[in-house]
């Protein structure tokens, strides 16, 4: 079991039951997925590019992604139904806590000019949705085999009903927000 997900049941749960003023424990708000998402638009012209993005994300999630392909043809970006143009993995459990004690206490400082991640980005549900501009930031990538900086999209479910429960749940497991 992972330091956060023993620190979150022995210790988070309770002071958020406290704070938040809710009466049963199991109606605590957790984490239940996160979705890691990496658009490759280079892929369209050479394959070699998606199978180095999804050798990162391999390394960055610990299992093997999903090869996303795109939905219709976009004759501007040259881009035809049913090419490969990114790929995503969605983590649960262990993994998940797992990759959020490295995104939070690694790989979020080592961000260049990090100055705290927006409190403005939780959509209406209890979800929180933010970027990252280089993959470089995480320790298991090996910067001499990096071909092109990426970036991805990073999305934390939550089992919150609204923003600011999932707001304390994220402050409570020490994401850094701008202040």
């Amino acid at each position: 079991m992972s330091n956060l997900k023993e620190r979150y049941n022995t210790e988070i749960k309770a002071s958020l039951q406290e704070t938040l003023g809710i009466k049963n424990i199991m109606a605590v708000p957790k984490l239940t997925k996160v979705v890691i998402n990496m658009g490759v638009g280079e892929a369209a012209n050479d394959k070699k590019y998606l199978e180095s993005a999804l050798q990162n994300m391999t390394d960055i999630a610990g299992q093997k992604p999903v090869v996303t392909k795109a939905r219709k043809s976009v004759a501007s970006f040259k881009i035809r139904e049913g090419w490969p143009i990114g790929c995503k993995v969605t983590l649960r459990g262990n993994k998940m806590y797992e990759f959020m004690e490295r995104l939070i206490d690694i790989a979020i400082p080592r961000e260049r000019d990090f100055r705290g991640l927006s409190p403005k980005s939780f959509d209406g549900q209890g979800n929180y949705n933010f970027g990252i501009k280089e993959q470089i930031i995480f320790p298991e990538i090996k910067f001499d085999n990096v071909d092109t900086i990426r970036g991805m999209d990073i999305c934390i479910n939550t089992s919150a009903k609204n923003k600011e429960d999932a707001k304390a749940l994220l402050e409570a497991l020490e994401f850094p927000f701008k202040k």
